[in-house]
């Protein structure tokens, strides 16, 4: 299946098992014609960064023809640009009689760009006020326009936010108070310093070195640093077992699911917010998988072979060591989509081992997937499938990128003012520094997860096929805890509320943050609160909307929680299990975090 199946590495390594049967280790043949046309476009989305240009096009032709044909609409658009015109002059003369009118008056919940103090004096609160103004009326003028697809609206939206943003007042030297005012205090020092920030930024990315500050988190020595050993090792896959914590712990293990678009370490970062030390801490004996970071030579595994050389080696590990009948298996975003389809596959063949389920920002119906659905259509697929078969990956800066964009307030523009016009360096902190650490995905895995999962949305509809026999959701029967986050821009909290369509029995976490950040929410993290709530067989389902305004809010981290709710699931305590079991498969091997995670 790849090229860790045959070399001797792995064929020598201590639990390593057979990669299954083999298949093709190069592209599936194309007649000439085709293989050239894949060429032309793989070179095309090198050059457009993996966006389809057909794509965007037929989006904003969508988009203008129905808008020409909507006279009333143009008509109040017209209206609505000279109102906010007018406004603006108002506003300026406002301002030189003395009024200070907020600048941030008109910016949307999140928009933190102009709410410093600084922006409300002139002419800089006028600045922002005109920018908000225009930014207001092209979302009026790229949504409702009848007869648009939902899909062509969103991205037609989403690229005037992006061009919108590019020329924010914020961005421009001349425009921001607070890098106006520093330059002059500082003579202009603070644009050499950013000259030199960019150039050495640049320098580094052409050199495929982390972005500085990253040294300071090292993988096994500042961060991952949960004491456990590699208990078990496939082509694919690493399962590390955790030391315990305890005197006493759970009999059923956890097995820790993380996304492979991701390392597994954003659930072991430092030791104050990693959560596999504190579900140690709580009794429980952890099991995590570490992915192996595909290349070339792995273009064929496909998105089974991580149910197969993943989740179901870990799952028997984990078994076998603690000698227990069940255990408690919980996946993270794309690794909780997998967790799903194993138990609804286990389920279907009355497999039984799985004590309960808990979800992570993760989704198993892909209809209402966010931004993220804005990149997801036939034509950036087919575009995106070209340019992965010629390499045989996607490249994680693509990815990186497309994710960049959807918070390009957050993650770009601010920065590019704070580093290069403030002159000053962003301090990264471990979540920083593991988010640069970014993974490659084989082709084969990503064309089926895009096309099956995300266009096809066959998971949720029932046409999604386990060793060639279909499987339901619904057959699971084990308890679900699901956690979504208010400002998900992956794994949007209403999709993942959707477990409550097919399972019996869950208990749903809201909690505030990101997709990340809001996972990472540890007991002590300042700011945090969640809303918590449990649905039985026998109740009727409430719609997210009326779940979260019957829900109040609790101060605090949503881990605890989770923590009781899997205790009241378990065992009576017992003495903890040994670190691998000697003799077997699953020997205690290299410590903790292993090799997979190290692989560049």
């Amino acid at each position: 299946m790849s090229r860790l199946a045959v070399v001797s590495h792995e064929r020598d390594a201590p639990g390593a098992e057979a990669a299954g049967p083999p298949v093709s280790a190069g592209p599936e043949p194309l007649a000439p014609l085709d293989a050239f046309d894949r060429m032309v476009r793989a070179q095309l989305a090198r050059a457009t960064a993996g966006l389809s240009p057909w794509a965007v096009a037929e989006a904003y032709f969508d988009w203008a023809v129905h808008l020409a044909h909507s006279p009333g609409r143009r008509l109040k658009l017209a209206g609505d640009a000279a109102t906010g015109g007018i406004d603006t002059i108002f506003d300026c003369w406002r301002c030189l009689l003395g009024a200070t009118p907020e600048a941030a008056e008109r910016a949307l919940l999140h928009d933190e760009r102009f709410r410093d103090p600084a922006w409300n004096a002139f002419p800089f609160n006028a600045y922002a006020r005109a920018f908000l103004s225009v930014e207001r009326w092209w979302e009026e003028a790229t949504t409702g326009v009848r007869g648009v697809s939902r899909q062509h609206a969103a991205e037609v939206t989403f690229g005037a936010r992006q061009m919108l943003d590019t020329f924010s007042p914020t961005n421009f030297i001349a425009a921001n108070p607070r890098v106006l005012r520093r330059t002059l205090e500082e003579g202009g020092r603070n644009l050499v310093r950013g000259f030199s920030h960019l150039m050495e930024d640049v320098s580094r990315r052409q050199s495929k070195l982390p972005p500085v500050g990253d040294e300071r988190f090292v993988v096994g020595k500042t961060v991952a640093v949960t004491p456990g050993k590699v208990v078990h090792r496939t082509p694919l896959a690493e399962v590390i077992q955790y030391a315990p914590a305890t005197a006493r712990v759970r009999p059923e293990p956890i097995v820790i699911v993380p996304a492979w678009i991701m390392k597994y370490y954003i659930l072991d970062l430092s030791p104050a917010n990693s959560f596999a030390r504190y579900l140690t801490e709580q009794g429980f004996t952890v099991f995590m998988i570490s992915w192996k970071n595909p290349d070339a030579d792995d273009r064929d595994i496909g998105f089974d072979d991580y149910r197969t050389q993943g989740f179901l080696p870990a799952l028997d590990a984990a078994l076998a060591i603690t000698g227990a009948r069940k255990a408690h298996a919980l996946g993270y975003c794309l690794g909780g989509t997998l967790l799903a389809i194993a138990a609804a596959a286990m389920a279907r063949d009355g497999d039984e081992r799985l004590a309960s389920l808990t979800f992570l920002a993760a989704q198993t119906d892909f209809s209402d997937a966010g931004e993220l659905n804005l990149f997801i259509n036939e034509s950036q697929v087919a575009f995106i499938e070209d340019m992965m078969h010629e390499r045989g990956y996607l490249e994680a800066a693509q990815m990186a990128g497309a994710f960049a964009l959807l918070r390009s307030n957050d993650l770009i523009w601010s920065r590019l003012v704070h580093d290069y016009l403030m002159g000053e360096r962003s301090r990264p902190i471990d979540i920083m520094a593991w988010n640069d650490d970014a993974t490659r995905m084989p082709y084969r895995m990503h064309s089926q997860y895009l096309r099956s999962l995300f266009l096809d949305n066959d998971l949720a509809e029932g046409r999604f096929e386990v060793e060639g026999r279909r499987i339901a959701l619904h057959d699971i029967k084990a308890p679900i805890f699901a956690v979504g986050t208010e400002r998900d821009h992956v794994a949007p909290w209403r999709s993942v509320f959707k477990f409550h369509l097919f399972a019996d029995d869950v208990t749903f976490a809201l909690t505030n943050g990101g997709h990340n950040a809001g996972i990472l929410s540890q007991p002590g993290h300042r700011g945090r609160h969640f809303r918590l709530a449990r649905k039985s067989r026998d109740e009727p389902y409430v719609d997210p909307d009326a779940w979260l305004a019957r829900t109040p809010p609790r101060e605090g981290s949503w881990w605890p929680a989770l923590a009781a709710w899997l205790a009241a699931r378990s065992g009576d305590e017992v003495a903890p299990p040994p670190l691998g079991r000697p003799g077997t498969r699953f020997a205690a091997d290299a410590d903790a975090p292993g090799s997979y995670v190290l692989m560049r």
